[in-house]
């Protein structure tokens, strides 16, 4: 497992390019590259712009003889109040489109977030090969 503290914009893109290192790495398809790819930047933005900046732990995930990345974003930010309300599409607290948590849940394989207002939100996806 490595860990990526998620503080700038930069951050950002190391955690995407560190996604889409591991995922070449286990031989996933050009298409589910892409996939996970896009879904940490999302998050990883998510996690800067929304948390306030926090973290993202990333390796490889497994399931009996299925292997996989795991991806794990934590924050002490705001929390979201309504979870439903955030995975609708369109949904946003700022002048985004609004289809970051949806999007990256619709891209991966599995997706939990949980979040408590005041203390922090915690997403967590998984992409199975």
């Amino acid at each position: 497992m490595d860990r990526f503290e998620i503080s700038t914009e930069d951050d950002v893109v190391r955690a995407r390019t560190a996604a889409r290192r591991l995922a070449e790495n286990l031989a996933f398809s050009l298409i589910d590259k892409t996939r996970i790819a896009t879904a940490v930047s999302e998050l990883a933005r998510n996690t800067l712009v929304h948390g306030g900046g926090g973290r993202m732990v990333i390796g490889e995930a497994a399931n009996g003889t299925t292997t996989g990345i795991r991806c794990t974003f934590t924050d002490a930010g705001p929390g979201i109040g309504d979870i439903d309300q955030a995975m609708t599409d369109g949904f946003t607290t700022n002048s985004s489109l609004g289809h970051g948590l949806p999007g990256a849940k619709r891209l991966m394989d599995e997706f939990k977030v949980e979040s408590n207002v005041g203390q922090g939100t915690c997403v967590e996806v998984i992409k199975w090969k």
